[in-house]
């Protein structure tokens, strides 16, 4: 059951104004004439949120928030203040209040500011939770039923020594599983070695691979070892091995069927212990058909091949690394991130991200690093993340498996507000239906059709 609303007026009118409007919208209240009868209400009720005046007789709505704050109290609290002195309520949130309001009071935009501190912290805690209890394979986030199953057949094949293919789009973590799969693996105290094909200009592919004597080749100046051998009884990553040479795969090839490798300008082979992983987000059944890859390396690799689903695919998951991402760039940043504001989290979770995981760490890297006041707000995303139409913002909610209550206080909808609700923006606005669909985000012919559809 949801804790009381406490809402500390000293005006005994607009305290009983706010208590009737908090509990025709279903709210449990109580009621405090002053700051001290607060504390005392606090010593043996715990409430769920605070709305405050800041001018009370005796001690302050400032000085209450303070004391609070100091004394650990985490409850959500909105500052009431009048309209000239902003400058408090902004004060006010630098010391750890939620929101503020400003007299005359207006009804809707209280309601609105509970519903929305509510959510917040709330989607805060469930952030929070699920940072703590994500399921994760060496660092590697993922609860989801596509993930659970990677997981474990990365585990099983990291037992084996045989070469391993992952295929995946740009930015779904290859690497990660990658060094996941070695650090699982009888090789994890041995080198881990990573190289990307494409960042390696053709000519000295060989070279870096198997490395050369001196005198090999014009420059090399000194004798110099390759990556097989950087990554002697280790791991060797390839990672977009599409990109490799015919002539090159022909190479790596024999070195994966003999476990030897000759360095360019050598007479001898020398024996390598090496666990081949490796990668491309390319359609490797393509490229054998247009002749850039070999299908007898193909079919070496494929034999035993991890795909990594696209973050599209990975119900549920978003959240969670939202959570792991937030913590981890916060941590890497020295920053506290308290709070996420809702409409922020939405945009987050609604957002197609098509360069997958390393899209949306970029997008909580940029956003932890411009979030100010320990909140991290929809105006800290990337452009291309903000600028998704508002009505096709996906509803946050546990059936859709995301985890996090719903979120609407930004755009609310006609089908998500209660007759009554519509009844009391229509009085508010003395009956001026234009009005009243403009403030509900709703075409004026919707409400109208809403409005018939009650009175039948």
């Amino acid at each position: 059951m949801q804790a009381p609303i406490l809402i500390v007026e000293d005006d005994s009118a607009i305290l009983e104004l706010l208590e009737d409007e908090l509990r025709d919208a279903g709210y449990e209240t109580l009621g405090a004439g002053s700051a001290e009868e607060a504390i005392a209400t606090l010593s043996h009720e715990p409430v769920d949120l605070i709305i405050c005046d800041v001018r009370l007789p005796g001690i302050s709505g400032m000085e209450l928030l303070e004391k609070l704050r100091h004394d650990g109290n985490k409850a959500g609290f909105i500052v009431i203040t009048a309209f000239g002195t902003i400058e408090q309520a902004v004060e006010a949130l630098k010391i750890g209040a939620d929101d503020f309001l400003t007299k005359p009071l207006d009804l809707e935009n209280v309601r609105e500011a509970v519903y929305r501190v509510q959510e917040n912290r709330r989607l805060a805690s469930r952030l929070a939770e699920a940072g703590q209890q994500s399921p994760h394979f060496h660092g590697i986030v993922g609860e989801s039923s596509a993930m659970q199953e990677l997981f474990h057949n990365a585990a099983r094949l990291a037992r084996s020594d045989a070469p391993i293919l992952i295929l995946g789009e740009s930015g779904t973590g290859k690497e990660l599983l990658a060094r996941a799969i070695h650090a699982e693996s009888a090789r994890c105290d041995a080198p881990f070695v990573a190289i990307n094909c494409a960042s390696i200009p053709a000519e000295l592919m060989e070279s870096e691979f198997f490395g050369h004597v001196k005198g090999a080749f014009t420059g090399a100046n000194e004798s110099r070892q390759g990556l097989f051998q950087a990554a002697q009884g280790g791991s060797l990553f390839l990672d977009e091995i599409g990109e490799m040479s015919i002539a090159l795969q022909a190479k790596l090839l024999r070195a994966l069927q003999e476990k030897t490798v000759r360095a360019v300008g050598a007479e001898k082979e020398e024996a390598v212990d090496v666990r081949i992983i490796a990668a491309t987000h390319r359609d490797l059944d393509k490229e054998i058909q247009e002749g850039n890859f070999r299908s007898d390396l193909f079919y070496r690799l494929e034999t035993f091949s991890l795909k990594i689903p696209p973050l599209r695919e990975r119900n549920g998951d978003i959240d969670r690394l939202i959570a792991a991402l937030i913590e981890k760039h916060a941590d890497t940043q020295g920053k506290r991130i308290e709070q996420v504001e809702p409409v922020a989290l939405q945009m987050l979770l609604s957002y197609a991200y098509p360069g997958n995981v390393r899209e949306l760490e970029n997008a909580i890297m940029r956003a932890v690093t411009l979030a100010e006041d320990g909140i991290l707000s929809h105006k800290d995303l990337p452009e291309r993340i903000q600028a998704q139409d508002p009505r096709q913002l996906r509803n946050i909610t546990e059936e859709e498996g995301s985890g996090l209550p719903a979120t609407q206080a930004s755009w609310p909808s006609l089908e998500d507000v209660e007759k009554r609700y519509i009844q009391k923006v229509l009085e508010a606005t003395g009956g001026n239906k234009r009005r009243t669909a403009d403030i509900l985000g709703i075409a004026r012919k919707t409400l109208y059709r809403r409005l018939d559809d009650g009175d039948g």
